[in-house]
């Protein structure tokens, strides 16, 4: 579990807010406490926080509705709802909406931390594959023209023979090509090289000629 990301407690009961704080700081879990849906949206909007967990039943905005505002701003936010019995309907619904889970009162505390613990780390875990994501980006768009042509080539699944072919140029010109893109990439095999790009979406934009 991730113990540098706060966790914002929004709930109209005060002893409830008061409760969970204690317990996620007992956990070693940063937490920051807001009355309303309206006074935490009022403080930080909701695009750039690590974890929610609401009440699903407040005054002015539900929590239900705080889901919907977040999910707008933010789709990855972690949001997690405490519900009473009656509210697992809603909870559900929830779920549909994009919600991390849901903790049915009165919850067990290690429950709770539990829930909270896998939010944050698949939240860590996207930001993880983001930056991956990001880093890779930046090293395609490196390639030149030509090299970026003989990586589409390699994608396809075609040796270097054809893809020279495909080209016009000699095989031994796209083993260059072909060198100096796995060195950009910083690729160690060649399917290093087609895995990272097809995680960036690098397919080829037309389909290559045949040689047949």
């Amino acid at each position: 579990m991730s113990r540098d990301s706060t966790v914002h407690v929004i709930d109209d009961d005060a002893a409830v807010r008061d409760s969970l704080a204690f317990l996620l700081s007992s956990a070693g879990i940063p937490a920051e406490t807001h009355e309303s849906a309206a006074a935490f949206l009022d403080r930080h909007g909701g695009a750039d926080v690590d974890c929610i967990v609401t009440d699903i039943r407040m005054p002015e905005i539900s929590g239900l509705d705080l889901l919907r505002r977040v999910k707008k701003l933010n789709p990855e936010l972690p949001v997690i709802l405490i519900t009473g019995h009656g509210d697992v309907p809603l909870a559900v619904e929830a779920m549909k909406l994009g919600a991390a889970d849901f903790i049915e009162k009165p919850f067990d505390d290690e429950a709770l931390l539990t829930a909270i613990g896998a939010a944050l780390d698949r939240s860590r875990q996207r930001e993880r594959e983001d930056a991956r994501l990001h880093e890779l980006r930046t090293r395609l768009d490196s390639l030149s023209a030509r090299e970026r042509e003989v990586l589409d080539g390699l994608v396809a699944g075609h040796p270097n023979k054809t893809i020279a072919y495909d080209l016009g140029i000699s095989p031994r010109t796209v083993e260059v090509y072909r060198a100096n893109v796995m060195t950009k990439m910083q690729a160690a095999t060649l399917s290093e090289l087609v895995r990272m790009a097809l995680m960036t979406g690098a397919l080829p934009a037309t389909a290559p000629k045949s040689n047949a």
